[in-house]
């Protein structure tokens, strides 16, 4: 049957030769299952053409292969070079994605399609997994056959005019004929006969025999279910364990066994026998069910975990996110009591994030010297059952808190170690097949998710220790001036922003303020808040007053960084003249305190953002600073608040600074950014306080 009237459509363009040629080579290979891919008109993407022995879901969902993802077709056709895959295990190891998009036992041979020499797509072919360790000569020889008459078929197509394309959907094939198929009627006879059910379907999921005892089970006619998926005329068969069961016996040719309940509340047991045109279900009260020899029951949660896993990995940023994420989705599914990621550096271990180990045992661990051979200890996982088996193969291993058996899964990306996952057990585990491949294919989200969270990790490391070298470790003494000062990042999990402030010494009676927002938050930022600074210093040290301080800095910033744009304050305070003069770059303005009162917002006249008009002229403004009074200036982070008006966000900060004479400037800074008034700011502040303290002494 096929999918999609693809067999009319694709008779005007020699599709079915195409088909034909996809039916010999699942023959003659012995496979169960076989698809071939066209490159598109881009050559990026791979479209399946036609699949066979393949259900449509699944079908639909491979139906897209681009060239650079990590996938086995994706590889062949990229390296041009025959791709052999023995098993899951093997799978998980080497491509991770393709092994949690189709979680079954099946082993796999993967082609590119040569037409006049150049690739034009590729040929996927599966066997169950454990029947083929290693390709036949007889085997490679049909393959490439195959790979030769469809190339020639696609290139005399292409000649004459009629190119062979996929469709929008893939042509699903109806499997080879099987010498093995008995008579319906007989075979129906035989099995009305039996207590139990019995249903059979094609490799599409569709009903093409139902006993009678079979029906009396489901509650439906068989002339009601037979022609149609089991799963539409039964909508409870939608059920997760049950399409998993049946896709690991049509996929991996596995004997699985489902046990699900129909609507009524009765349990159903349903044992599925795979073969080449469908799969046979044995269908029985739950009560009465053996689990035949061989049969795997599904680990459907493991599976649908790993994928939620994948999609949560994709937003982790820090390391500790990644290990936070892996050990909620995995310790819980796996009953593991431990897990941590081990790096090395300098011929040391480090530890770089753990989950369930001790401090002791994480202290004791981290920094010893990297000794080999000691576990992990290569490129491939390893899993050990039981103490006796892990100091087997490393005699030195150290033991901590006794723990008993554990997997050390390498952390691989771009064929480059980047370190390992270790899991571990507080008694003896038993690794069976399923389990190590899902946690391979584990290793390699980790991995992908630990190199981002390590570069994000770096990038935010050197932006906040340059940012912190830029600012001032401390301001200086000033005779007749208190000053404090305050910097708060912005939330956690925002990277470093570009607010700054500076004190510099004038002369025994004098003294320059500096504050100011660099845009961005970002390296970018911080190492332009360094250049500001230094400009400011040179400038205001030469003797310029507060407008040609900012001239001489625009026009600087306006050369070295054109895209970039910085508010900035900058104030001169003469304590001898009890004065202030000040220039703003469209920085929010001061608030000046007075005891005995609430502050007051200093009128200036701001002038264009730095670094936006290299002609700009700021203008300076004078106004009093008698002894006792507080000068406050701050970045905008401290006073806006989403959907407020900025101008009464700056009222109510003046309304609220109310200096008291002989109180500790510190303790008025940190009322202005303790968490109880700043609580999750969305952007860093800064606040420099002056006080005039009195004049200094002649």
């Amino acid at each position: 049957m096929l999918g999609d009237h693809g067999q009319a459509r694709g008779a005007a363009n020699g599709s079915s030769r195409l088909d034909g040629l996809l039916i010999e080579a699942v023959t003659g290979a012995g496979v169960h299952i076989g698809a071939t891919y066209l490159l598109d008109e881009t050559g990026e993407v791979l479209q399946m053409a036609a699949a066979t022995g393949m259900p449509a879901p699944i079908a639909r969902a491979w139906a897209r292969i681009r060239t650079g993802d990590p996938m086995p077709m994706a590889a062949a056709v990229r390296e041009d070079r025959l791709v052999w895959i023995t098993g899951r295990e093997q799978l998980a190891r080497e491509f991770p994605e393709a092994a949690l998009t189709l979680p079954y036992h099946y082993a796999t041979a993967l082609s590119p399609l040569r037409a006049n020499g150049r690739i034009c797509g590729g040929v996927m072919l599966l066997w169950p997994a454990g029947r083929t360790r290693e390709l036949t000569v007889r085997q490679r020889e049909v393959i490439q056959r195959a790979c030769d008459e469809i190339g020639l078929l696609i290139h005399r197509a292409h000649l004459a005019g009629r190119p062979i394309t996929a469709g929008p959907r893939p042509r699903v094939l109806p499997p080879p004929p099987s010498d093995e198929a008995d008579p319906r009627l007989v075979a129906l006879d035989c099995l009305n006969r039996l207590p139990e059910g019995h249903c059979a379907l094609n490799t599409d999921g569709h009903v093409t025999l139902l006993s009678a005892p079979a029906a009396d089970l489901l509650g439906r006619s068989p002339a009601d279910v037979v022609g149609a998926r089991l799963w539409d005329a039964l909508p409870w068969l939608r059920d997760t364990a049950f399409q998993d069961g049946y896709r690991a016996a049509v996929v991996g040719r596995e004997i699985t066994h489902v046990t699900t309940r129909d609507p009524g509340g009765r349990a159903v047991s349903f044992q599925m026998f795979p073969g080449p045109s469908g799969v046979t279900l044995r269908i029985t009260p739950a009560m009465d069910v053996r689990r035949p020899p061989g049969a795997r029951r599904p680990r459907v949660i493991a599976v649908h975990e790993m994928l939620h896993l994948a999609a949560a990995l994709a937003r982790a940023v820090t390391v500790q996110e990644v290990i936070d994420l892996v050990s909620d989705h995995v310790m819980p599914v796996y009953d593991v009591q431990a897990l941590a990621i081990l790096t090395s550096a300098g011929g040391r271990k480090r530890v770089a994030a753990s989950r369930g180990f001790s401090r002791k045992a994480v202290e004791t661990f981290h920094d010893r010297p990297d000794v080999k051979p000691a576990p992990p200890g290569g490129q491939r996982p390893e899993f050990f059952s039981s103490w006796d088996e892990l100091r087997a193969a490393y005699p030195d291993s150290l033991r901590f808190d006794d723990m008993s058996a554990w997997a050390f899964l390498p952390l691989i990306t771009s064929g480059r170690p980047m370190g390992s996952c270790v899991l571990a057990y507080d008694r003896p585990h038993h690794f069976g097949v399923d389990e190590r491949s899902t946690l391979t294919a584990l290793a390699g989200l980790i991995a992908q998710a630990f190199e981002r969270a390590r570069l994000y990790d770096a990038k935010h490391e050197l932006a906040q220790c340059l940012q912190e070298q830029l600012l001032p470790h401390a301001l200086p003494r000033i005779r007749g001036l208190d000053v404090a000062a305050r910097y708060v990042p912005a939330t956690p999990g925002m990277d470093i922003g570009g607010d700054f402030y500076d004190l510099i010494r004038l002369g025994d009676d004098a003294a320059a303020a500096v504050i100011g927002d660099v845009q961005g938050h970002d390296v970018t930022a911080a190492a332009l808040m360094g250049q500001v600074r230094t400009a400011m210093r040179a400038h205001a040290t030469a003797g310029a007053d507060p407008g040609e301080v900012l001239a001489h800095t625009n026009r600087l910033l306006t050369e070295v960084s054109p895209d970039r744009f910085t508010s900035c304050l900058y104030v001169c305070i003469e304590l001898a003249e009890q004065t202030a003069h000040m220039a703003s770059a469209g920085h929010p303005p001061p608030v000046l305190g007075r005891p005995g009162g609430p502050g007051s917002v200093v009128g200036t006249v701001p002038g264009p953002l730095l670094g936006v008009d290299p002609d700009a002229t700021y203008t300076t403004t004078k106004i009093p600073m008698p002894p006792g009074s507080v000068l406050a200036l701050y970045t905008d982070g401290l006073v806006e608040e989403p959907g407020l008006d900025l101008g009464d966000c700056i009222a109510a900060l003046a309304a609220r600074f109310r200096p008291e004479p002989g109180r500790p400037l510190d303790l008025l800074a940190d009322g202005l950014t303790g968490a109880d008034v700043i609580e999750q700011r969305l952007d860093d502040i800064a606040v420099l306080l002056l006080r005039n303290a009195g004049a200094p002494p002649a």
